[in-house]
């Protein structure tokens, strides 16, 4: 059983974010939603979501907690294509910030993140490590193939 259960609050679209998130990741559905009937009005309160094979739950708790930049949510990806695809999907409606880093549509932050980069980092030659990290910090979206090429002195 995970113990430790992502909750993210949302100011009545919880659902909408679940089924994007959803429908990006492989090994991923939406579990059980919850909603509240008021008179002729039916909204969604909770919604849980299995998110590449992990438990998570969304609220709609209105407004007065927007999402931050102190939690963000780290993909770990093998390829380019693959950085690409959840790059263009997340940042839809959304923002690039810097070094691989983006806020959705509802300003949920996430990090693209190469596994290349992290060998890249931590390369026993501290010069390919340092220079690495000089190319992705002037990186907007990461670029595998140009991150590469900085390690290598190219």
């Amino acid at each position: 059983m995970q113990r430790i259960v992502p909750f993210l609050w949302f100011d009545g679209q919880a659902e909408e974010a679940a089924t994007l998130y959803t429908s990006l990741f492989p090994d991923s559905r939406i579990d059980t939603v919850n909603r509240m009937s008021d008179g002729d009005a039916t909204t969604t309160t909770v919604v849980e979501f299995t998110l590449a094979g992990q438990r998570w739950r969304a609220m709609n708790g209105g407004p007065g907690h927007p999402h931050n930049d102190a939690v963000s949510f780290q993909v770990d990806v093998d390829d380019q294509q693959e950085l690409d695809r959840y790059w263009d999907a997340l940042t839809d409606g959304g923002e690039e910030v810097a070094c691989g880093w983006l806020r959705d549509r509802w300003g949920v932050a996430w990090q693209i993140t190469p596994t290349r980069m992290s060998e890249l980092l931590s390369d026993p030659d501290p010069e390919r490590a340092a220079r690495t990290m000089t190319a992705m910090m002037d990186m907007v979206k990461l670029d595998i193939a140009a991150l590469e090429a900085a390690a290598d002195g190219r």
